[in-house]
């Protein structure tokens, strides 16, 4: 006990030797930094992808690798993720392509004829195999194997309306049931309000996995059912995008109108069954204020949304490009315009993260006319530019 009496006081006549332990450290003087959440935003990804004269679209394939079309040349070509060119075949017109669940290639091109004794440039779907005779796989060894012809494939007769006729894009379709899988949507643009009872040229047009056409598409609202609702369709997207695996089933999608008299241009269309029958019907998203200023179905949002595309990851984001205002807008799943604060950040509202304005600058672009998604990268076909811009969001980066 007395030794341990010892050691306290000992202790204790140590502890008031001033500078026995050193004085304490005056810290002031240091800037305790604000912590805040890390700025939202996309930015570039350098090097552009080049050496194209007009690139018009691009897709992400199945097969997880990029298809580019350049409407200068006639081509499409493939690269894969780093840009390395994989391959290229030339398609008569070609406008845009996409890829389908089988890997074959959906290209929209011309095909041109003699009718009548006077030459005419139709509107034709090519189906493109890439299958070579030993096995091998890719454009090097891709062949034409179909042609879906304007108007020949639901009628017999033509009208010189018909060449004015334009397919525009292509949407696969994904199901569980085999007959159903790789069934596509069409959108087509033309003159005439009606065709051999077959509904107008502006429609969105139903095949089958065998380009086998089925119908245009009627769509149901409140005020009764409308064989003319698509508007000058162009932009089509299906809830069905790579990897395969995840791929969504189901028959919905969203389109744009480049109509201008159209307050809402980008629409969501949800296919519908019950017990007394089948409908597509418009789905109307709604703003929230609280959480966004602006949101996809605000009307006369946008001016010529020429294109658009959906995240094949969890986040769903849509992205839609307008030519006319030569930029890129996001959207969440639910229609609001931005990106949600990341968890424990303590904010609630979106940040607004659609980019753009003319100009050859890294984040500008001329006249863009597609864009794709793939693994965290947003890919912008910057056509006035004759590039392939990338970017990335600023959460996405490790």
């Amino acid at each position: 006990m007395k030794k341990c009496w010892a050691w306290i006081l000992a202790t204790g006549a140590l502890v008031s030797c001033e500078g026995y332990f050193g004085s304490k450290t005056d810290l002031s003087f240091i800037d305790v930094p604000t912590y805040s959440v890390r700025d939202i935003a996309y930015v570039p990804i350098q090097p552009a992808f080049g050496g194209f004269i007009h690139p018009t679209d691009l897709c992400i394939g199945f097969d997880e690798l990029l298809y580019v079309v350049d409407e200068a040349t006639e081509e499409i070509i493939c690269l894969n993720e780093s840009g390395a060119e994989q391959g290229r075949i030339t398609i008569p017109g070609v406008q845009t392509v996409r890829q389908d669940r089988q890997l074959d290639l959906l290209a929209i091109g011309t095909h041109d004829t003699t009718i009548n004794g006077v030459a005419y440039s139709l509107a034709c779907l090519y189906r493109i195999h890439q299958i070579g005779p030993g096995g091998q796989y890719g454009l090097p060894y891709a062949h034409i194997v179909h042609k879906t012809i304007h108007p020949f494939y639901f009628k017999n007769t033509f009208s010189t309306s018909d060449a004015q006729v334009r397919f525009g894009q292509v949407a696969i379709l994904a199901s569980n049931s085999a007959e159903k899988n790789n069934r596509y949507y069409v959108s087509r643009t033309g003159p005439s309000s009606n065709n051999a009872n077959q509904g107008p040229d502006d429609a969105i047009v139903l095949f089958d996995r065998d380009d086998t056409y089925i119908s245009p598409l009627s769509v149901t609202t409140s005020s009764g059912l409308f064989t003319n609702y698509f508007q000058d369709p162009k932009g089509l997207v299906s809830f069905a995008q790579p990897p395969q695996y995840t791929a969504a089933t189901g028959d919905d999608f969203w389109f744009t109108s480049q109509d201008p008299n159209q307050a809402l241009q980008v629409q969501h269309i949800s296919f519908i069954e019950t017990e007394f029958g089948a409908d597509y019907r418009p789905v109307i998203y709604a703003g929230d204020n609280s959480l966004a200023d602006r949101w996809i179905n605000q009307a006369n949002r946008f001016t010529d949304p020429c294109a658009m595309t959906m995240a094949g990851d969890n986040t769903r984001y849509l992205f839609v490009v307008d030519r006319e205002r030569d930029s890129v807008y996001q959207f969440t799943a639910s229609g609001l315009e931005g990106i949600p604060p990341p968890p424990a950040s303590g904010e609630t509202r979106y940040t607004r993260v659609s980019f753009g304005g003319a100009g050859n600058g890294p984040m500008q672009f001329i006249e863009p006319s597609a864009v794709a998604h793939w693994k965290k990268i947003l890919y912008v076909v910057d056509a006035g530019n004759g590039r392939i811009s990338r970017f990335k969001c600023t959460l996405d980066f490790e």
